[in-house]
C-alpha cells in the first residue's frame, strides 16, 4: 500500500527488502474552475513546471533537469516534457510530467536530488483544484508500484505561492531515501529556487 506522505517524512526506496534500481517522480494537476460571465464554468489552463537539481556532497549544483533540458548529463534522470495546461477535464488520475531516474546510473558525484514544481504563469497554488506528487517504480507509462503519494494542493499554507520545494532523494548509507519537503517559497523562478536548496534543503 503506498505511504502518504506528510511534510518531513522521511522512506526508503526498497521492495521486499531490495533496493529499488528503477523510479518516477509524477506530477499531477488540474486547471483552474471559475465562474463564466454568463454562467457556466470556466477552465483556465495552467503551466506547472516539474524540475530537479542534481547536487554534490558540498552542495555544489552538477546538473538540472526541466522543460528546457530533458536529460541529465549521465543520462539517468529524464523529463517526459512540458504539459501547459493541466488536467483541463477533471483529474484524470493520469501524472501530467514524470521525472525518471535510473538509481543505478546515477553519477557517483550526485548525492541529492531535488524535486521543484514552479508555476510558470505565476498562478497562485491556492486556486489549484488539485495537485500531487506520486513516487513509484515502474516507467512513465507503467506503474508497476506506488510508493508514496504527497497531496500538495488546498491546503492554506500555499495561498499565495507560485514555487514549492516538493521533495529529495539523498543518499544515505549506499542506498538512496526520499524525503517529503512541501515548502512553499517566495522565488518565482526556477534559478531562484536552487539557490533556495543550496542555502535551506540540503
Amino acid at each position: 500500500m503506498a505511504i502518504s506522505l506528510v511534510k518531513g517524512q522521511k522512506i526508503s526506496l526498497e521492495k521486499n527488502g531490495a533496493a529499488l534500481q528503477t523510479l518516477c517522480v509524477g506530477l499531477n494537476w488540474g486547471a483552474i474552475e471559475s465562474r463564466g460571465f454568463f454562467g457556466g464554468t470556466k477552465k483556465t489552463a495552467v503551466d506547472l513546471d516539474g524540475s530537479c537539481g542534481i547536487f554534490d556532497k558540498n552542495g555544489q549544483l552538477l546538473d538540472v533537469v526541466y522543460f528546457g533540458q530533458l536529460s541529465s548529463k549521465d543520462g539517468a534522470v529524464l523529463h517526459s516534457g512540458d504539459d501547459t495546461t493541466g488536467d483541463v477535464e477533471g483529474n484524470d488520475g493520469l501524472d501530467n510530467e514524470v521525472v525518471s531516474l535510473n538509481l543505478a546510473r546515477i553519477s557517483s558525484a550526485a548525492d541529492k536530488i531535488v524535486f521543484i514544481l514552479n508555476s510558470y504563469r505565476g498562478q497562485d497554488f491556492g486556486d489549484l483544484p488539485f495537485a500531487s506528487i506520486r513516487i513509484y517504480e515502474g516507467t512513465p507509462s507503467q506503474v508497476n508500484h506506488i510508493l508514496a503519494t504527497y497531496n500538495i494542493a488546498q491546503d492554506p499554507q500555499f495561498k499565495g505561492y507560485v514555487s514549492m520545494i516538493m521533495g529529495k532523494l539523498y543518499r544515505h548509507e549506499n542506498q538512496w531515501k526520499f524525503a517529503a519537503i512541501g515548502e512553499a517559497t517566495k522565488d518565482s523562478k526556477l534559478e531562484q529556487c536552487l539557490r533556495t536548496v543550496q542555502q535551506n534543503y540540503l
